[in-house]
């Protein structure tokens, strides 16, 4: 399935004509080094912190990526030390170093999109901005973290002045929760009305759009907005406390979207029911909180002995199925 497509469970499928649009799109990514002449699928970039256990950060973005279509590349902002039960230190990328690891993927790759999640510090907020400002990238999600789902900090109290003033105006679109929301535009937000306030002031702080992610909330109600129109995104809710990744998948999934054209609503739309199903399918993998079944679309069995990839001109000796 190309990157966008619709899945099955989400009500239709990817239409021919918009496969053709990517690939036309994508003649200047085809390999030149000899293997093949594939067109490379939508690469989209994200910038974010590792998560060991992969639940969230950039794991669960290259996960989603993957579900979606796409190839995923990633610059570390931050390496963490956690598992499903915490966090336990948090080592920030210098950067210089992001501004290495950005810097050697841009002159490389064509990026599609763009997705940002932790940050660490100010001085990475910089270097990210920075790059940005030198790329002018189509799409530029941005997920405002600042917590890890455990509460421990992960973006200095400057950092998140500077993604206030600076980043906000650098993205397509911002993704923060409740308490995110909360933080950047110093509203109290206690219903879906407050929401909408929180979306309405971070558009007059320069934001393009936004969408403030109700997760936190009594009821799992996200609230769009453009800059013109207010649009509420409706789901089931799933119990935030258990959970890991959640914010990262939605704004991953969104990227995606987004790459290959899908209007913001749309976009939207399908992230979270994405988000939903991949919740719903959910398995512990640890003795605290649960990741997200990233890849419940697709079910893969363990290939039978002896016979997935095999050489054309034989088995390999160690994959010969026994003899009895």
């Amino acid at each position: 399935m190309k990157c966008g497509g619709k899945p099955q469970d989400e009500g239709s499928r990817q239409t021919e004509v918009e496969s053709q649009k990517w690939e036309g799109k994508q003649e200047s990514n085809k390999m030149t080094n000899g293997h093949n002449g594939h067109s490379a699928p939508p690469i989209l970039l994200t910038i974010a912190g590792f998560d060991p256990s992969c639940g969230a950060g950039t794991a669960a973005d290259l996960k989603t990526f993957a579900a979606h279509g796409c190839y995923g590349i990633a610059a570390i902002t931050s390496l963490t030390v956690q598992n499903t039960q915490g966090v336990e230190t948090v080592h920030d990328t210098p950067s210089a170093e992001l501004r290495a690891q950005l810097e050697a993927l841009a002159k490389d790759c064509s990026i599609a999109a763009v997705k940002i999640g932790m940050l660490g510090n100010r001085a990475n907020a910089a270097a990210t901005a920075e790059f940005l400002d030198a790329n002018k990238f189509a799409h530029v999600v941005l997920d405002p973290i600042m917590k890890s789902s455990g509460g421990t900090e992960l973006l200095d109290p400057p950092g998140v002045k500077f993604v206030a003033t600076e980043m906000l105006k650098r993205a397509s679109v911002i993704t923060p929760n409740v308490p995110e929301a909360e933080v950047l535009t110093g509203l109290t937000i206690k219903d879906v009305a407050g929401m909408e306030a929180a979306a309405r002031k971070l558009v007059e702080m320069g934001a393009r759009a936004v969408i403030v992610k109700g997760g936190h909330m009594e009821k799992a109600v996200d609230v769009l907005f453009d800059g013109s129109e207010m649009m509420p995104l409706v789901g089931d809710k799933g119990k935030e406390e258990t959970l890991h990744g959640t914010g990262c998948t939605f704004a991953s999934a969104l990227t995606a979207h987004l790459a290959v054209g899908r209007g913001l609503l749309e976009a939207a739309t399908l992230s979270k029911a994405y988000v939903m199903k991949a919740i719903e399918k959910a398995y512990p993998i640890g003795k605290g909180r649960v990741p997200l079944d990233h890849f419940y679309r697709q079910r893969i069995e363990p290939p039978a002995r002896g016979i997935h990839e095999v050489p054309q001109h034989g088995l390999h000796p160690a994959a010969e199925p026994a003899t009895h």
